[in-house]
């Protein structure tokens, strides 16, 4: 995206009663915010939702000084600017409606070909959280993801701190501009963060940490990924906001459970029960949900693979595990008796596996290793 195209597009969202959708559909009109500058009044007439006022403020001068400083503070800090029609643009938000128009960038983000997952939740973590979370991440390595959160105290920091560990990418998406850090004692993960990912904000660097921006911020931490896990949630919180979001966005959602007692749980029980969250005891459950195959990952080291995934496999699990892996796909008869077990019973660990996430059931009664 060249300089011009930039300078347009930041003015185009500095009118008056245009935003991202309103701006997307001039764009989509017209061609390009260039073209919706110079269009006639009877051409953005014509266009559904446009009226007189509108047209109105399309005329106003003070928009291009403002994208003029804005364009000159993106030019001297070396910002990354992401438009919603290019292929560098995080490829599930351009299906939200509502997704930003543009986004800005720091670090070494790499978005193309990636599992993007969210996790999010409060920011008053449990210890049980923290470690809960910390696993997760580790857990998930093996398919190199991206992770994402909101840079904010608690589960995020703890989110993006496990995958840096774990040699993941991980991106922060923020509720202000890139000129300034929030909160102030997460300067001194700044560095690390932009050398393993990095962050992404839609707001322009006159932009402070408001708090409708907390909202606005939770889109897109919901659309571009492919799922979003609350870790730990109280009744009420921006983590079930998000959560909602994905939902609408057609997401899958995931929530750690937790005792009715525990007030970070009661958040993530509420998801659970009202069946707008899978309910999540580990990693295998999202690997399962989501259908991942270990064969198309970056990371394809055998012995890392099974230190990852088949640590919660019970002897005759494992059992069962080594005979399909060596014998391929099996009839569940031939599977109890070639492995010693009666039928009820190797049903029920078919089961356990499979929503494990280490076997899955084929037509025929056939079953085979993941």
């Amino acid at each position: 995206m060249n300089s011009t195209e930039l300078f347009n597009l930041l003015a185009l969202l500095k009118v008056d009663g245009v935003g991202d959708v309103v701006a997307k559909k001039l764009i989509n009109h017209c061609g390009s915010a260039e073209n919706v500058f110079n269009a006639k009044s009877n051409q953005l007439k014509a266009i559904d939702g446009i009226g007189s006022v509108l047209i109105k403020n399309l005329k106003d001068k003070t928009v291009f000084e403002k994208a003029e400083q804005e364009l000159r503070f993106v030019e001297e800090e070396k910002i990354a600017v992401l438009n919603y029609q290019n292929e560098d643009y995080p490829n599930k938000l351009k299906h939200c409606s509502d997704g930003p128009v543009l986004l800005f960038g720091s670090g070494n983000i790499n978005l193309e070909n990636r599992k993007i997952i969210s996790i999010v939740g409060t920011r008053e973590v449990t210890s049980h959280g923290a470690d809960f979370c910390r696993k997760l991440i580790e857990d998930l390595a093996v398919f190199n993801p991206i992770i994402v959160s909101g840079f904010a105290y608690g589960v995020d920091i703890v989110a993006h701190q496990a995958a840096i560990e774990n040699k993941l990418q991980t991106i922060g998406v923020l509720a202000h501009g890139l000129n300034q850090v929030y909160p102030k004692p997460h300067k001194k993960y700044v560095a690390k963060m932009e050398n393993n990912g990095g962050f992404l904000t839609e707001f322009w660097s006159n932009s402070n940490p408001e708090k409708e921006n907390f909202v606005r911020r939770n889109r897109i931490v919901a659309g571009m990924s492919e799922a979003t896990v609350v870790i730990e949630s109280a009744e009420k919180g921006g983590s079930l906001i998000t959560a909602i979001m994905a939902n609408e966005y057609n997401r899958d959602v995931f929530a750690v459970p937790g005792r009715v007692s525990d007030k970070y749980s009661q958040g993530c029980n509420t998801l659970i029960k009202t069946q707008r969250a899978n309910l999540m005891t580990s990693a295998a459950d999202l690997i399962y949900i989501l259908n991942w195959e270990i064969a198309s990952q970056i990371r394809n080291d055998k012995s890392v693979i099974q230190k990852q995934l088949f640590v919660t496999l019970d002897n005759e699990e494992q059992k069962v595990y080594d005979y399909l892996q060596k014998n391929g796909k099996q009839l569940l008869d031939i599977i109890a008796l070639d492995c010693d077990f009666p039928i009820f019973r190797i049903s029920s660990l078919l089961l356990n596996m499979e929503l494990k996430g280490v076997i899955r059931p084929l037509p025929g009664k056939l079953f085979e290793a993941v």
